[in-house]
C-alpha cells in the first residue's frame, strides 16, 4: 500500500539529509509505528506518505514514495487526499472551520459525498472517538485533546484507504488516548485501513503495532521489523521494556501483562514489602520545612468561559522545593488554572495570589520575575528569526548574562542549531526552546502546560534532570499534564481535577499507584506504590543483599 523506494529528503540549507535511503514497504491492513529520536525525520517520512514533500514543505527528494500505486512526484496532496489522510502534531493548524460538525463534514464536501452519507459518518465519527458532547462547539473553545480527536474524525469521515497519524495522543488524557487507539484497532482489524503512525509515548501504542520502523540519527536511516524484535535493541523503549531488560527477561515484555506474568520472580529479588520506605526518589526535596516559602495560592478559584464554568472552587498552595502535578481529562481546568496563576484569565469567584500578588494586577515585567509559563503551543512564545537570535532577546529580557538561554538549550537538546527558524525545528525541540526562554529568567514558580509534548525519553530525560536542579534550588514546578511516567518520575505530589473541582491531593504514590487510569507501567506491573520507575526498582536491587545484587549487576538498566 505504501513503498518507500530508496527516498532521501534534504531541506535548503541543511547539512545533511533529513532522511538518508529509506527502503521501506508497509502492506494493506497493517498497522506500523515510527520511533526515533526527536529530529530523526519520523514528520518528514509521515509527510511523504501524502506528497507534503516535498511539494508544500520543499526541499529536495530523491527516490520516490508509492501510495496505492500512485508517485507522490506526479501527485500533490490535493490528489491524494481521496486515498490519504493525514494529521498532524499541531491539530488546530489544519482546520478549516469554526466548528466541530462543520470541520466534521468539510472533507466530505470537498469529496463531493451525498448528504445522506456525510450525516451518517459524521454519526459514527463522532461515537468512534468519543466526542458526541462537544459537537455544536466553536473549535477554538476546546481543549487541545478534544481539537485532536476532532482533527482525526475530520479524516476518517472521508474513508481513506491509508490514515498516516502524527503523534495522535500526545495531548490526549490517558482515557482519552485509549478511546483513539481503540477506534484504530478497528479500522485496522476490521476495514483493513492502512495506518502510519509517529508517537513518543511507546508504552500507550506499542501493543497495537504489527511493526515497527525505527528511524536513528544520524541521516534517518530506517530500520523495519517486528516490535519484540525492533525494541530488544532500541535505544528508545517504554518503561515496561525497560524493566525487562533490567530484570534480565528474554524475550522483553511489550505490554504490562506480558510482565506481570514475570513479576512474581523479580519481586522475590526486591527487598521484602515490609512497610519500609522504598529507597529516597530522584526529584524529592531535600529542603527542611522551614526553607519552604509559599509560591502561589488559590482559594476558593472560579474561572469561566463564555458562562461555562472551567474551575470551580479551587483550593491550592504551591510552595517552593517541590513539583505538583496537576492531572485530568482532557476539559478539566488544567490550563485554566495554569492561566489564573499567570493572570491570563480573571477570577469569576475566589482568589489567586503569585507571590502574594494578584497576577492580572502586575505588569509583565514584574510577573516574569514572579512565575513563567510554557504553553502547550510552544510558537506562542516564540516570534524571532532563528535560534540564536530566540536566545539572545531571552536573555536581554530577562536581564541574564549574554549565552544563558544557549547554555540551556545546549544542555537539553544539544543537536538544535543556532541558524534555524523555531517554526522549521520538530515539535519536541522547540518545546525545549520555548522552555529554555522561559528558565532564562529563572522564575521562583515555573508552570509547564503539557511538557513532554514531542519529546522522545531521552529528551525526557534531560527535562527531569532540570526540573530536578530547579527543585534542588528552591524552585517551584507545576506541570499540567497527562504524562502519568513523567509524573512517576519526577512529582512529589499529585492534584487531580475533574469538571473543574479538585478530587485528589496528596502524594504521587497514593494518588497515582492506587489509580486504574494514572498508574505507571512499573506500579502496574510489581502491584505496589514502593516502585513507580524502573530508576526505584534498581535502586531497590543495588540496596538488596546478594544473590539479588549480583544478578543485578549481570543486568544492567539499559538507558533509552
Amino acid at each position: 500500500m505504501i513503498e518507500f523506494r530508496s527516498v532521501s529528503v534534504t531541506y535548503e540549507g541543511a547539512r545533511s539529509p533529513v532522511l538518508d535511503t529509506v527502503d521501506v514497504t508497509v502492506d494493506e491492513g497493517e498497522l506500523c509505528l515510527v520511533v526515533g529520536p526527536s529530529g530523526a525525520g519520523k514528520s518528514t517520512l509521515l509527510r511523504c506518505v501524502n506528497g507534503l514533500v516535498p511539494h508544500f514543505t520543499g526541499g529536495t527528494l530523491a527516490g520516490d514514495v508509492l501510495v496505492d500505486g500512485r508517485s507522490i512526484r506526479d501527485n500533490h496532496p490535493r490528489d491524494l487526499a481521496d486515498v490519504v489522510g493525514y494529521v498532524g502534531q499541531d491539530p488546530a493548524a489544519g482546520f478549516v472551520t469554526d466548528s466541530v460538525e462543520d470541520e466534521l463534514a468539510y472533507a466530505m464536501e470537498s469529496l463531493a459525498v451525498p448528504p445522506a452519507v456525510m450525516r451518517k459518518r459524521v454519526e459514527e465519527t463522532l461515537d468512534l472517538l468519543g466526542i458526541v458532547d462537544v459537537r455544536g462547539r466553536p473549535l477554538a473553545t476546546l481543549s487541545a485533546g478534544q481539537q485532536q480527536r476532532v482533527a482525526i474524525g475530520a479524516v476518517l469521515t472521508a474513508s481513506p484507504r491509508v490514515l498516516v497519524l502524527d503523534e495522535p495522543t500526545s495531548a490526549l488524557d490517558p482515557q482519552g488516548a485509549d478511546e483513539v487507539l481503540a477506534a484504530l484497532r478497528r479500522l485496522v482489524h476490521d476495514l483493513g485501513v492502512t495506518i502510519l503512525l509517529a508517537e513518543h509515548r511507546l508504552e500507550r501504542v506499542v501493543q497495537l503495532a504489527d511493526r515497527v520502523l525505527l528511524l536513528a540519527k544520524p541521516g534517518g536511516r530506517a530500520v523495519i521489523g517486528l516490535p519484540a524484535d525492533v525494541l530488544a535493541t532500541s535505544p528508545l523503549v517504554p518503561p515496561v521494556v525497560e524493566l525487562g531488560r533490567l530484570a534480565g527477561w528474554a524475550p522483553v515484555p511489550l505490554t504490562v501483562r506480558d510482565a506481570r506474568r514475570r513479576a512474581p520472580e523479580l519481586l522475590e529479588r526486591l527487598p521484602a514489602g515490609d512497610g519500609s520506605p522504598a529507597p529516597p526518589r530522584a526529584g524529592r526535596s531535600t529542603a527542611p520545612p522551614a526553607a519552604e516559602r509559599q509560591l502561589a495560592r488559590a482559594d476558593g478559584l472560579g474561572v469561566g468561559y463564555r458562562g461555562v464554568p472551567a474551575l470551580r472552587g479551587v483550593d491550592c498552595t504551591l510552595i517552593s522545593g517541590q513539583v505538583v502535578a496537576v492531572m485530568g481529562r482532557n476539559g478539566s481546568g488544567k490550563s485554566t488554572l495554569l492561566k489564573a496563576l499567570m493572570g491570563m484569565v480573571s477570577p469569576t469567584a475566589g482568589s489567586v495570589a503569585v507571590g502574594g500578588r494578584a497576577p492580572a494586577s502586575l505588569r509583565p515585567s514584574v510577573m516574569v520575575t514572579l512565575a513563567g509559563l510554557v504553553p502547550q503551543q510552544p510558537t506562542d512564545i516564540l516570534y524571532t528569526e532563528s535560534v540564536a537570535e530566540e536566545c539572545r532577546t531571552a536573555d536581554s529580557d530577562a536581564g541574564a548574562p549574554a549565552g544563558t538561554c544557549r547554555a540551556l538549550v545546549t544542555r537539553l537538546a544539544p543537536d538544535v542549531p543556532d541558524d534555524r527558524h523555531p517554526r522549521d525545528l520538530s515539535e519536541g525541540q522547540r518545546l525545549v526552546l520555548a522552555l529554555c526562554v522561559v528558565l532564562t529568567a529563572a522564575p521562583p514558580l515555573l508552570l509547564l502546560d503539557e511538557p513532554t509534548r514531542g519529546l522522545d525519553y531521552q529528551a525526557k530525560r534531560r527535562l527531569v534532570a532540570a526540573v530536578q536542579a530547579l527543585v534542588a534550588d528552591g524552585h517551584g514546578v507545576v506541570l499540567a499534564t497527562h504524562d502519568v511516567e513523567l509524573v512517576a518520575d519526577v512529582a512529589q505530589r499529585v492534584v487531580i481535577l475533574a469538571e473543574g473541582q479538585v478530587v485528589a491531593d496528596g502524594s504521587t504514590a497514593d494518588v497515582v499507584a492506587s489509580s486504574a487510569v494514572f498508574a505507571p507501567q512499573v506500579a502496574t506491573v510489581l502491584s505496589s506504590p514502593r516502585w513507580l520507575t524502573v530508576s526505584d526498582v534498581a535502586a531497590s536491587l543495588a540496596a538488596s543483599p546478594s544473590p539479588s545484587s549480583a544478578t543485578s549487576a549481570r543486568c544492567p538498566v539499559v538507558s533509552p
